[in-house]
């Protein structure tokens, strides 16, 4: 079974390696939506794939105090923050702490927004 839940995240960021005349090349902010999805089995004892409450203690302690409030160009692994980019940044972070971690999708507007899943 597939569970997910999202986050919010305000954050500054710039995309360096863009042409000068790129809107994105300056200094802006954007409230990420994040939804981490999960894919495993339900645990017959508590009912759940994965309870609520750790995973959010496990993306508030990895991601959201990371991330949240900051310039990304600043995090070490974030010097061109992409919302693509962003979406591997926050995978590799998680994979080692969350087993059945499925798919990452960031969006940085309504409409818009990328889906990772690992290579």
């Amino acid at each position: 079974m597939i569970i997910h839940r999202t986050y919010r995240a305000h954050c500054a960021r710039y995309i360096p390696n863009l042409d000068d005349s790129h809107i994105c090349k300056q200094m802006h902010g954007h409230t990420f939506n994040i939804t981490i999805f999960l894919d495993g089995p339900i645990n017959d004892k508590s009912g759940f794939v994965m309870d609520f409450y750790e995973l959010d203690e496990i993306i508030n302690k990895e991601i959201i105090s990371l991330i949240d409030h900051k310039v990304l160009n600043d995090i070490d692994g974030l010097q061109n923050p992409s919302s693509e980019l962003l979406s591997i940044f926050i995978w590799d972070k998680l994979k080692e702490k969350l087993k059945y971690l499925h798919k990452v999708s960031v969006s940085e507007d309504y409409g818009t927004g990328v889906e990772y899943s690992g290579e």
